[in-house]
C-alpha cells in the first residue's frame, strides 16, 4: 500500500501548502484551509483497468433519452432552457426569506399535476410546517411525497423507495453525510453530500434540485467545487421592500446562461409573471417633467423601465446627489456632461434620480434616458409619454451605439410606444410599425425627444 503524507488544500482555489494558515495565500479566504491526506506515488504512472462498457460512437446513443421536460411553470422553463433535464442537478440559491422553498413547491405541485412523482426532502422544517405552507399556497397534491430528513443516507433510502423523476433537497447545507467528517455545512460535508446526490441522479436518472445558501457577499455557500458539480446553477433575488423576485441563470448546460424569470411574492405564494414591464412604468397618460423611459436588457430579457430625475434649488455649499437603483458614479459624471456640454445648470441644485418599482440598472444604455430626464426637470418641459430613449453618453456628449438595440425597440413597439431615440450607426435592424430616431450627440438627442412638442432649448 502506498504511504500517505499530510498536506494542506484550500476547499475554495484548491491550492496546496505545505502548512496550515488561517489565509489562503492564492484567493484570500479565511479559514478554506483544511488538513487532507495525501497518498505518495510508489510508480510514475497508473496501471490500466478493463472498463466494463466499451466505448461507442456517439451516433449510437439515442438523444431522445436527454429530452427536457416542463415544470409547468413558464418563467422557470425560460431560465432551465426548456425544462428540466432528466438526470440533471440544478442548484438554486438565495437570500433567506426570499421565496426559494416557496417557488420550489409550486414546481412540485405542478409537476404532480402532470401525473409525475415528486419527492420534496426538507432539512430545516418539519414535515408539519411545509404542509401548513403547500395548505396556504394551494400545493397540495397525492403525487408529492415529503420527508423531513438531514441524514444523506436515509435520503438514498427514500429515493429508492419512491422511485421519483423530481427530488428537492432543501437545503443542501442541512444534509450530513456520515461517512465524511466535518460539521454539517462545512465544507467536507457539502461536498460529499453533493457528489453523492450527482451519482444518484447521473445513475438512476432522477432530477435533483438542490436549495442553496447564500454568503452576505450574495456568493453560494460552500466550496467553489460545488457550482462545477451540479449541471445548472440559478440565483434567486429579491428585495424585501418589493414583491418582485427573479430568477436569474448563472450556469446551464442546456440552454442559455443569461436567461431571467420574474416572479411575484404574494400571500397566497409566488406567481409567474410573464410581461414585467408594467411593474417599472409609472401609468399617467399626461406626461411629467423629470421622466423618461427606456429599455434595459437584463441578460437576454429587454425590460423597459422609468427613470424620474428631481432637481431642487439648494442654498447649502454642497449640493446632495441621491441615486436610487442606478450607478452613482455614472449618474455624476451625466451631470458634469449635461452642464458642460449643454449648459444645464445642476452644480448649485440638489439632484435625486431613480428608478421606478424597484428596478434596478447599471449598464450604461440608460445614460441617455438619465440625461433626458435631468434636462426635462430644469426646464419643467415634460417629455413625450410615446417616446423611449436609448444609448449610452460619452464625456465629448456623443450618444454611443449599445447592444440589443433591435431587440430594445421591439420590445418598447409591443408595449405599444411610437418612437424611439436611438444612437446612430446601429447595424441592427430595427422592427416596423414604430418611428425610430437616430442621434449622434445629446443635442440632436433633445431636439428628438421633443420634435412633436414645440422647440425646446437647454
Amino acid at each position: 500500500m502506498p504511504k500517505t503524507r499530510t498536506a494542506y488544500r484550500c476547499a475554495v482555489c484548491g491550492n496546496q501548502l505545505a502548512k496550515w494558515v488561517g489565509r489562503c495565500p492564492e484567493c484570500g479566504e479565511w479559514g478554506s484551509v483544511d488538513e487532507v491526506a495525501v497518498p505518495s506515488a510508489a510508480k510514475a504512472g497508473s496501471p490500466a483497468v478493463v472498463p466494463t462498457s466499451a466505448a461507442r460512437p456517439i451516433t449510437e446513443f439515442d438523444p431522445n433519452t436527454s429530452v427536457a421536460s416542463s415544470t409547468g411553470i413558464g418563467e422557470l422553463d425560460r431560465v432551465l432552457g426548456s425544462g428540466v433535464v432528466p438526470g440533471s442537478v440544478i442548484l438554486l440559491a438565495g437570500e433567506p426569506g426570499v421565496g426559494k422553498s416557496t417557488l420550489l413547491l409550486e414546481t412540485a405541485r405542478r409537476w404532480a399535476e402532470q401525473g409525475r412523482t415528486a419527492l420534496y426532502i426538507t432539512g430545516e422544517e418539519s414535515a408539519g410546517q411545509v404542509r401548513l405552507r403547500a395548505e396556504r399556497t394551494g400545493a397540495v397534491n397525492e403525487n408529492i411525497y415529503l420527508a423531513a430528513e438531514s441524514d444523506l443516507a436515509t435520503v438514498l433510502g427514500h429515493a429508492e423507495q419512491v422511485s421519483p423523476t423530481l427530488m428537492i433537497v432543501d437545503s443542501v447545507q442541512t444534509m450530513v453525510a456520515s461517512h465524511a467528517d466535518g460539521v454539517t455545512g462545512g465544507v467536507t460535508q457539502i461536498r460529499s453530500v453533493t457528489t453523492a446526490l450527482v451519482s444518484l441522479a447521473k445513475n438512476s436518472g432522477i432530477a435533483i434540485v438542490l436549495v442553496g445558501h447564500v454568503t452576505k457577499d450574495g456568493a453560494v455557500a460552500g466550496p467553489r467545487s460545488l457550482e462545477h458539480l451540479v449541471d445548472v446553477v440559478l440565483s434567486f433575488e429579491g428585495d424585501k421592500h418589493s414583491s418582485l423576485r427573479m430568477v436569474r441563470g448563472i450556469k446551464n448546460r442546456f440552454g442559455a446562461a443569461d436567461e431571467v424569470g420574474c416572479f411575484e411574492q404574494r400571500g397566497d405564494g409566488i406567481h409567474e409573471v410573464p410581461d414585467p414591464s408594467g411593474l417599472f412604468l409609472y401609468h399617467k397618460d399626461s406626461g411629467v417633467a423629470g421622466s423618461a423611459i427606456t429599455v434595459t436588457m437584463d441578460g437576454r430579457r429587454a425590460l423597459v423601465g422609468e427613470i424620474q430625475a428631481l432637481v431642487n434649488e439648494t442654498t447649502i455649499p454642497s449640493p446632495r446627489r441621491a441615486v436610487s437603483g442606478l450607478d452613482s458614479a455614472r449618474v455624476a459624471m451625466i451631470l458634469a456632461v449635461l452642464e458642460s456640454r449643454l449648459g444645464v445648470k445642476v452644480g448649485k441644485a440638489d439632484v435625486y434620480v431613480a428608478t421606478v418599482g424597484g428596478m434596478k440598472i447599471t449598464e450604461p444604455a440608460i445614460d441617455l434616458a438619465v440625461a433626458l430626464a435631468v434636462g426635462s426637470m430644469v426646464r419643467n418641459r415634460p417629455l413625450p409619454r410615446s417616446t423611449i430613449a436609448i444609448g449610452e453618453v460619452g464625456l465629448a456628449g456623443e450618444v454611443r451605439r449599445v447592444s440589443g438595440a433591435g431587440r430594445r425597440v421591439a420590445e418598447a413597439r409591443r408595449l405599444g410606444f411610437r418612437h424611439a431615440i436611438v444612437p446612430a450607426g446601429s447595424d441592427e435592424k430595427m422592427p416596423s410599425g414604430i418611428r425610430v430616431t437616430e442621434v449622434g450627440d445629446l443635442d440632436a438627442a433633445v431636439r428628438a425627444a421633443l420634435s412633436n412638442a414645440g422647440t425646446y432649448d437647454f
